[in-house]
This record gives C-alpha cells, sequence and structure tokens, in this order.
C-alpha cells in the first residue's frame, strides 16, 4: 500500500471544494486520517452522514490539533476568524493553506495568525460548480484543472513541494504566482464574469415588460448559461466583490469604457466595427479550446435529458 502524503489531514469547511477534497483524499489514499471542522451542525451532520472524514468536528481547534495539513475552504470574509482560531494550536511543521478566489486578502488575515513554526502558503484551485454543500462535491472536481498557489517570501521550499505534491495528486496543474497578480488575473477571467451574469440575470429579473414566465420559457443558452454562474453561492461571491474590490473595479471600468464603444457602434450601424470586434472574440474563445480548458462539442442544443458535467463557476 502506497504511504500516504500526509498522516492527518485537516478540511476546515466542508462545502463543495472541502468536500470534494474529502472525496479525493479518500479516493487517492492521501491522508491516513481526514478531520473535518464546521461551525454549522447541519452540515456536519451530512458530512458524517456521507462518511466524509475519520473525525467530525464543531471546533476548527480540535480539528487542526494533531494535522499535518490544514486545508481551509470558508469564504474569504472568514479567512482571519479561523486563522486566528487555529494558531495557537498548529503544530510544528504543519502546513495551512486555503481554496479562496481572491489571495492579497488571504495573506492579511491569515499570515499575522500563522505561527512561524508552521508553513503558511495560500492557494487556489480555478475549480467549482454551481452547486454549494457537502452532498455537491465529487472526487474528479480538481482533474485537469489549475491550482494557483501564493507562497510569501521566505516560505519553506520543502513545504510549497510537499503541497505541490498534493494538489498533483489532486489531478490538477500547479503554478505560483504573486498575490496581487493572481487577484488580477482572476478579476477578468473569473470575478467579472460572474458580477456580470448576476447583473444580466437581475435585469430580467426586473423587466415587468416581459414575464417571468417569458424569462424562463425562452430561456436560450446565451442566457441560460448565465443562470448558472449567476446561481453560484452568494456568501462566497459577495466577500470576493468587498475583498478584490479593487482589481474588480479596474476590470469593471474597462469593462464599461468597451462597453460604450459597443453601444456607438450599434447606435451608428458600424457593422465593420462590429465584425471585427466579434471575429477577434471568436479567436479568444479557439484559444480556449486549444489550451485544453474546453471542448468543441456544440453546446447551444444541450441534451436535456442526460445531466451536464459539472462547469466551473470559480
Amino acid at each position: 500500500m502506497t504511504k500516504p502524503m500526509f498522516e492527518t489531514v485537516a478540511l476546515i469547511g466542508i462545502g463543495l471544494i472541502g468536500s470534494s477534497l474529502a472525496r479525493v483524499i479518500r479516493a487517492k489514499g492521501l491522508a491516513g486520517q481526514i478531520c473535518i471542522a464546521t461551525r454549522s451542525e447541519p452540515t456536519l451532520n451530512t458530512a458524517r452522514e456521507l462518511d466524509l472524514g475519520d473525525s467530525y468536528s464543531s471546533s476548527n481547534i480540535e480539528a487542526v490539533a494533531n494535522a499535518d495539513l490544514v486545508i481551509v475552504s470558508v469564504p474569504v470574509g472568514a479567512s482571519e476568524a479561523v486563522a486566528r482560531d487555529i494558531g495557537p494550536y498548529l503544530k510544528p511543521g504543519a502546513i495551512v493553506t486555503d481554496v479562496g478566489s481572491t489571495k492579497a486578502s488571504v495573506v492579511r488575515q491569515m499570515q499575522p495568525h500563522i505561527p512561524s513554526h508552521a508553513h503558511f502558503i495560500p492557494g487556489h484551485p480555478i475549480a467549482g460548480t454551481e452547486q454549494s454543500g457537502p452532498t455537491a462535491g465529487f472526487a474528479e472536481l480538481f482533474e485537469g484543472r489549475w491550482c494557483i498557489l501564493t507562497p510569501p517570501a521566505g516560505t519553506d521550499a520543502e513545504a510549497v513541494t510537499r503541497l505541490t505534491g498534493f494538489w498533483e495528486a489532486c489531478g490538477s496543474t500547479v503554478e505560483q504566482m504573486d498575490p496581487d497578480h493572481h487577484d488580477l488575473v482572476l478579476a477578468i477571467v473569473s470575478h467579472l464574469p460572474h458580477i456580470i451574469a448576476y447583473n444580466i440575470v437581475g435585469t430580467a429579473d426586473d423587466l415587468e415588460a416581459v414575464t417571468q414566465s417569458e424569462v424562463i420559457k425562452y430561456s436560450a443558452s446565451g442566457f441560460r448559461d448565465f443562470t448558472r454562474l449567476a446561481a453560484s453561492d452568494p456568501v462566497m461571491w459577495r466577500d470576493v466583490c468587498l475583498h478584490n474590490k479593487d482589481a474588480i473595479l479596474e476590470m469593471l471600468a474597462r469593462f464599461s469604457e468597451d462597453l460604450s464603444s459597443l453601444q456607438r457602434a450599434i447606435r451608428w450601424g458600424d457593422g465593420d466595427k462590429l465584425f471585427e470586434l466579434f471575429t477577434r472574440t471568436r479567436g479568444v474563445r479557439r484559444s480556449i479550446v486549444e489550451a485544453g480548458q474546453d471542448t468543441e462539442a456544440p453546446n447551444f442544443g444541450r441534451n436535456t435529458a442526460k445531466p451536464d458535467t459539472p462547469g466551473a463557476a470559480e
């Protein structure tokens, strides 16, 4: 039998990401013991019913007491409270990481509370679906996805190597990045699309001239797919907006300028400008397919008789 990568892994938070980690850790034997902690008693009971771990607690302190790897999977706004909670109880050599989709804020919140005898390595697996909660997780969530690590200067190289190996064993490709650069990149590839989706779906919901039944009945693929993004966890995305504010506002400003340019082209019938834009953006889509981030399979006529493979909503 292959020796586990870590003897004890503590999972703080057991939603989509945490429960998927529990499943892949179990399936691939990456840990000798999985300790699960969450403050929600119903969620803890669900995790126990699903047999996601080896021990279950509503106390973060109890979960991390003997942990070699601690993975914090909570909304980014709760990061500091968790770090303050667990800091004094981390054993020497423990690795502490997270899965939050903003990194500079997480570093500011968590790093002051992690003792020098532990290794703090922020992380972000770029994986998710529009579903949430422990029942939504699945072991294959991280297969073929990116995981970005943002280790602070001076972080122990061996600890980074061990955490990199862990995420690779989960199926991810790992890269390192500066926290601020991560936040700028994610603002355009993830955060802005979600904000736009929430806004478009909200606009449709507000339209009094179009009844709710018509919006639902005639949902074409474009609106339908926007609703998938807009169905993502509202607590998580509230915190993303609040904790990556500067980068998101920068991207929103650029988007607004480009939208105004598009509005003028439509108003003045500038077909050449419209054609150039749509051709250029079609090329971006082709590049995403070529990079292996999606397939060329047509999706506009999705077969509703067969459930979709969960898509990224992170």
